[in-house]
């Protein structure tokens, strides 16, 4: 039953990796760009649901109402004014500048919040449990994996449903094509990012509420969310959550075995499928 009841938890988890992973994935298959600074703006997604419960006395779900608008326009505006200067050329620039930018974003944190771990209050909601049988299941990690699947139901909706998701693909196919027939790809590439910061506002709140924070651990949660992608398959959103509960599982299976093996357990999971299927387990584009 140990080893059933680390499976379920696992699962959980994976739902808060494929939130990490969504905002990538949607980025890379629009397009192409690799965000280096994505860990550290799911950080100031969970800073800003930090400042605005404090500042209204509001429920940190409650937030996402603040803080969605405002990452979704700080993507727009960030796509518009500096990255798609960088796209179109080789694939060292948007790295550089996303780096750089990964830098500029913990420096201004460590400055206004201090290095001091930070977490987000919930009331009841952090603690409380629901039993099925003899596994106890966090109320917290269930929402967050509803929350994952229906964030990605909605993302694969737009793509495929709505006249942006045909944007969106016409831009990734065929940029000159798409250009011809109307479409401003540079406005295209500015809604694709701030769909994917609306995303990220969701995974940093939860993460805000799951567990402590502080300005320098930006780079693990892009780990977990690139791991999540290519085990999954780049470019396919349901395969971002199989790959999340995939790592998840890993995890907390290694934890089961050994605490210290934790986090080795996913990466070596990671490291496998990376060599089997280089192209993760359900790919929609081969690059």
């Amino acid at each position: 039953m140990e080893w059933v009841n680390a499976v379920i938890q696992g699962t959980l988890l994976g739902g808060l990796y494929a939130l990490f992973a969504a905002g990538l994935s949607l980025i890379f298959g629009v397009m192409r760009l690799v965000n280096i600074a994505h860990g550290d703006l799911i950080i100031l997604a969970a800073y800003l649901g930090l400042s605005t419960t404090v500042a209204f006395g509001m429920h940190p779900l409650l937030a996402l109402i603040v803080v969605i608008p405002v990452m979704a326009a700080l993507g727009y505006v960030l796509q518009r004014v500096v990255l798609n200067r960088t796209l179109g050329g080789d694939l060292l620039s948007p790295l550089l500048v996303t780096f750089g930018l990964s830098v500029i974003i913990q420096n201004v944190l460590l400055n206004v919040y201090s290095a001091d771990p930070q977490k987000m209050g919930a009331g009841a909601l952090e603690t409380a449990s629901v039993k099925i049988g003899t596994v106890s299941l966090g109320v917290l990690p269930l929402l967050t994996f509803v929350i994952a699947i229906a964030v990605i139901a909605g993302l694969q909706w737009i793509f495929y449903r709505t006249a942006l998701g045909r944007a969106f693909r016409a831009v990734s196919d065929n940029q000159d094509i798409a250009q011809l027939m109307g479409l401003n790809k540079h406005h295209i590439y500015g809604l694709a990012l701030a769909l994917s910061l609306a995303v990220t506002a969701i995974a940093g709140l939860l993460l805000g509420i799951r567990t402590s924070f502080d300005p320098a651990v930006g780079g693990s949660r892009l780990i977990f969310g690139f791991e999540a992608v290519i085990i999954g398959g780049l470019g396919n959103l349901w395969g971002t959550l199989a790959g999340g509960v995939i790592l998840g599982v890993a995890q907390t299976l290694g934890a089961l075995i050994n605490p210290g093996w934790q986090l080795l357990a996913g990466h070596i999971v990671f490291l496998i499928i990376l060599a089997i299927r280089p192209n993760g387990l359900f790919p929609r584009m081969s690059e």
